[in-house]
């Protein structure tokens, strides 16, 4: 779809390959790039047009490999994916508790390319009966990625899921979220395990935070915006809020950080469970937003990534 119809829509889409998988997808404007892989169904690549690295962090030893379900192994590729909340459930749904459902995490996706993006479409899981279906595109002015994730229920009895989207990002000079105005949480945050986060910072709204080099952390968090913070770049994360419960603990975005020598954290957005019967679906859209550094001060780019926004 490139040439006239990139002139018609602002979005450029090719098909590529990329590290070994064949059937890729470059989606681009005039601004930002970003990857789609349907054969591990992951969004692999987001950043700004002509950078070497995206905020995206992704495994170079698993290049070209496909996923595998068999024997409880994980395949742990990087960028985007999509898997059901809470995993709480896994065990009793699926008969283990990790690694993820197969569908959600271990099988290639269908990739229809649409104007502005493309379409990835999963087999349907056999333990929750659902098929995900996930919409990629690029804004076609605005350095933004929107992903409007579906499940689709197709078979099988009523399910209580919620769609949680994990976003694997490379070392960040820093972490930053934007609570509301009145957290549900008296310090912010909810520890999700037992270490802390390296340099963990409150000033008045914002949280912030370091990948810690040794421990596994996580916190969950009412806020629905987050923020990576590269040498060059930032990317922003966007949660949908809406009513209902939400996982974890009331969790709308929740980080991950891990130890080394896989130097990378997660931005993971949640939606509400809900319960789901055959012919029934939910869907949640994330945004990403990726920009240039402004200030070589890591804390003081708040300002310009959320409160700036909010006066708008």
């Amino acid at each position: 779809m490139a040439g006239a119809a990139a002139e018609r829509t602002g979005v450029t889409v090719e098909r590529i390959s990329y590290h070994g998988w064949p059937e890729c997808f470059l989606l681009s404007n005039s601004r930002v790039e970003t990857v789609v892989v349907p054969a591990i169904s992951r969004v692999m690549r987001f950043g700004l047009a002509g950078e070497p690295e995206g905020a995206f962090w992704q495994n170079r030893e698993l290049d070209g490999q496909l996923p595998t379900a068999d024997g409880g192994q994980w395949s742990n590729f990087g960028g985007d994916k999509c898997w059901p909340a809470p995993q709480s459930a896994w065990l009793e749904r699926t008969g283990r508790g990790w690694p993820p459902p197969r569908a959600f995490d271990a099988s290639p996706a269908k990739a229809v390319a649409i104007e502005r993006g493309v379409v990835l479409t999963s087999p349907i899981d056999p333990d929750y009966g659902i098929q995900m279906i996930r919409t990629v595109e690029l804004d076609p002015v605005q350095p933004i990625m929107r992903i409007v994730t579906e499940f689709h229920k197709l078979q099988g009895p009523a399910v209580s899921v919620g769609i949680w989207t994990i976003t694997q990002l490379r070392e960040p000079q820093r972490i930053l979220l934007w609570q509301p105005p009145t957290s549900r949480f008296p310090r912010g945050f909810l520890p999700l395990l037992e270490a802390q986060p390296a340099e963990f910072r409150r000033r008045g709204r914002l949280l912030s935070l370091q990948r810690h080099p040794s421990l596994f952390t996580k916190i969950g968090s009412d806020a629905d915006s987050m923020a990576w913070v590269g040498e060059n770049s930032i990317l922003r994360i966007d949660a949908e809020r809406g009513p209902g419960e939400y996982p974890d603990g009331g969790c709308v975005t929740e980080v991950y950080t891990n130890p080394d020598p896989l130097k990378y954290v997660e931005l993971e957005t949640l939606g509400p469970v809900e319960q789901i019967s055959v012919g029934g679906s939910i869907g949640r859209t994330t945004t990403y937003t990726v920009m240039p550094r402004r200030t070589p001060d890591v804390e003081s780019e708040a300002d310009f990534v959320f409160i700036a926004d909010e006066q708008v």
